[in-house]
C-alpha cells in the first residue's frame, strides 16, 4: 500500500524544475519540495518559508522577490535544485534510498553545471550528504568538505518549521554567504 501512495504522490505533485546555468555563482540546494511548493510549481513556496526574504535582506538579490520568481535566479548568477525531487509533507516521509539517489543526482548536476559554491539549505541536508558528521555540531557557513571540488556552504533551513533558529541568525548566515561570495569573486 505504501508504494501505491508514493506513486500517487508523484503523479499528483510533479517534480519541480531546476533553474541552473553553467558556471552559476551559487547552487542553492533544498532537501525536497514541500506539498505547497509542488502544488504551485515553485521552490521554497511554503507560506512560512523565509528563503526569498532572506535572499533580499542579505543583499544576495537586489530587490524583493517571491517564490514565483524562482525562474529568475539564474539572472543573478544563482541556481536552485533539491536533493530529492519527490514532494512530501515532511522529510520523515523520505526513504534512505531517495537520499542515496539524490546525492548521485546532485553530484552529477554539480559536475555538469560547475557552480562556484554549493549552498545547502539546512544542517539536516548537510548530514544527509555527510553521514559521518551526524551527531556533530554543525556551524552555518563554509565547510571543510567539498562536493566535486566545489566549496560547500551550509545555511539554516528557511522553512517555518525550523522554529529553533531565529530569523536574525538565519539572516546572519545568508549575509555571511554574501560576504564570502564577494571575497570569492574578487580573489578567484
Amino acid at each position: 500500500m505504501r508504494g501505491y501512495d508514493e506513486r500517487a504522490m508523484k503523479k499528483k505533485y510533479p517534480s519541480l524544475r531546476d533553474y541552473i546555468r553553467t558556471g552559476a555563482l551559487v547552487l542553492f540546494v533544498g532537501i525536497n519540495p514541500g506539498i505547497r511548493s509542488a502544488t504551485v510549481g515553485h521552490h521554497f513556496a511554503g507560506y512560512s518559508n523565509r528563503f526569498w526574504k532572506l535572499l533580499h535582506e542579505s543583499g544576495l538579490v537586489p530587490k524583493p522577490i517571491s517564490y514565483e520568481q524562482d525562474v529568475s535566479l539564474p539572472d543573478w548568477g544563482y541556481g536552485i535544485t533539491n536533493l530529492v525531487a519527490r514532494a512530501s509533507a515532511g522529510i520523515d516521509d523520505l526513504k534512505p534510498r531517495e537520499y542515496v539517489g539524490g546525492r548521485a543526482a546532485l553530484l552529477a548536476k554539480i559536475r555538469r553545471y560547475q557552480p562556484k559554491v554549493v549552498a545547502l539549505a539546512g544542517v539536516t541536508l548537510y548530514r544527509a550528504l555527510f553521514p559521518h558528521r551526524v551527531g556533530e555540531r554543525i556551524r552555518f557557513g563554509l565547510q571543510a568538505e567539498r562536493l566535486c571540488g566545489v566549496p560547500l556552504f551550509v545555511l539554516p533551513n528557511p522553512s517555518g518549521r525550523n522554529a529553533h533558529c531565529p530569523y536574525q541568525e538565519m539572516l546572519k548566515a545568508f549575509r555571511r554567504l554574501k560576504r564570502y561570495l564577494l571575497s570569492f569573486t574578487t580573489t578567484h
